[in-house]
C-alpha cells in the first residue's frame, strides 16, 4: 500500500510540472467527447498552456522590431533624395555665379580704385592703369601651362596633352596716376624664355597703359608645394609676401591679351576656376535613392523572399 501511495504522489507531481513546463494542453474540471467520439477523462478537458502565450509574446516581439527596422531603413532613400534635392539647388548657385564672373571679365574696364579695399568686390573685374614696369625685381609662377581655350577644348578628354610647360612673369608696375606700385601678371613664357636675358625684346620701358583683371591672393591648396622666395619660384598668390619681396602694395591683376608684344610674355592668362561636379552628385544621390526604395519596397511591402 505504501508503494501504490507513493507511486500515486509522484504520478501528480509530474502531471502538475507536466502542465506547468511545456504541455499542449492543460484540465479542466469539465467532461466532453472529442470528434471521433472518444471521451476524455472525467472533469478533464484541454486548453493552451504557457508555451503558446510565450511563443505569442515572442511574435508579438518580432514585429515590433521589424516595424523599427521598416522605418529606419526608409531613412536612408529619404535622406538620398533629400541630398539628392540640395545638389539641384547647389548647380543652379554655381551656374549663375559662373555666369557672373563670365560676365565681369567683359565688362569694360574701369580705373583702378584708390583705396585698396574697394578691390575685394572687384575680382575678375577689369581695369586700367598707366605706368611703368620695374623688370629687375620679377617674380615667376611655375610651373605653368599656357591658357588656350582653343586647343584646351580640342585636346579635352586625351590622356596625355601637347602644353608646354612655363612661368607667369609677375613684375611690379609703378602707376605714375595713383603713385603706387603693384604687382601685373605679363602673362606666359616657355621654360627656355624664363630668364630675362632671353627676351630682351619684350622688356617695355617708359610708360604704358595697361589694361588688367584684378585677382585676389590665395591660399595654399592641399598637394601644391610651398612658395620658395630664395628661388624665386612662386606655385600660388600669396600677395602679402610677393609684396615685400618687391616692396609693392599687395594688389594683382593680370594683363590682357592686348598687352602681348613680341618676344614678351603673353598676356591674357586669367583662367575662371569654379569647380562644378555638381551633376555627378545629383546623379549619384538620386541614383542611390531610387535604389534603397525599390529594395524596400521589395522587402517591406511585396515581402518578396531572400530581399
Amino acid at each position: 500500500m505504501a508503494a501504490v501511495k507513493a507511486f500515486s504522489v509522484l504520478r501528480q507531481s509530474l502531471m502538475r510540472w507536466h502542465q506547468w513546463s511545456c504541455p499542449r494542453l492543460a484540465p479542466l474540471r469539465v467532461s466532453r467527447r472529442n470528434t471521433l467520439g472518444l471521451s476524455f477523462r472525467s472533469g478533464m478537458v484541454w486548453r493552451p498552456s504557457r508555451c503558446y502565450s510565450s511563443t505569442a509574446e515572442a511574435a508579438a516581439s518580432k514585429a515590433e522590431d521589424d516595424s523599427f527596422l521598416q522605418w529606419f531603413l526608409l531613412l536612408i532613400p529619404a535622406t538620398a533624395f533629400g541630398l539628392g534635392t540640395w545638389q539641384v539647388q547647389r548647380r543652379k548657385w554655381k551656374l549663375k555665379l559662373i555666369a557672373e564672373l563670365e560676365s565681369r571679365i567683359m565688362a569694360e574696364p574701369i580705373p583702378l580704385p584708390a583705396d585698396p579695399m574697394e578691390l575685394k568686390n572687384l575680382e575678375y573685374r577689369p581695369v586700367k592703369i598707366r605706368g611703368h614696369f620695374d623688370h629687375s625685381k620679377e617674380l615667376y609662377m611655375m610651373p605653368r601651362t599656357k591658357v588656350d581655350p582653343a586647343r584646351e577644348a580640342r585636346d579635352a578628354g586625351r590622356i596625355s596633352s601637347s602644353m608646354e610647360s612655363g612661368a607667369y612673369v609677375v613684375t611690379p608696375f609703378h602707376c605714375s596716376d595713383l603713385g603706387v606700385t603693384i604687382l601685373v601678371n605679363r602673362g606666359f613664357v616657355p621654360k627656355k624664355k624664363v630668364n630675362p636675358e632671353t627676351r630682351q625684346k619684350g622688356q617695355v620701358l617708359g610708360e604704358v597703359d595697361l589694361v588688367g583683371i584684378v585677382r585676389l591672393t590665395e591660399t595654399r591648396k592641399p598637394f601644391v608645394p610651398e612658395n620658395s622666395p630664395e628661388q624665386n619660384h612662386w606655385h600660388y598668390r600669396d600677395l602679402e609676401a610677393m609684396a615685400k619681396i618687391t616692396g609693392a602694395d599687395p594688389i594683382f591683376i593680370d594683363a590682357d591679351f592686348k598687352s602681348t608684344i613680341p618676344g614678351g610674355p603673353i598676356g591674357g592668362q586669367t583662367r575662371v576656376t569654379l569647380r562644378n561636379e555638381h551633376m555627378q552628385y545629383i546623379i549619384t544621390w538620386y541614383g542611390l535613392c531610387a535604389a534603397t526604395s525599390y529594395l524596400w519596397f521589395q522587402k517591406f511591402v511585396r515581402r518578396t523572399p531572400g530581399v
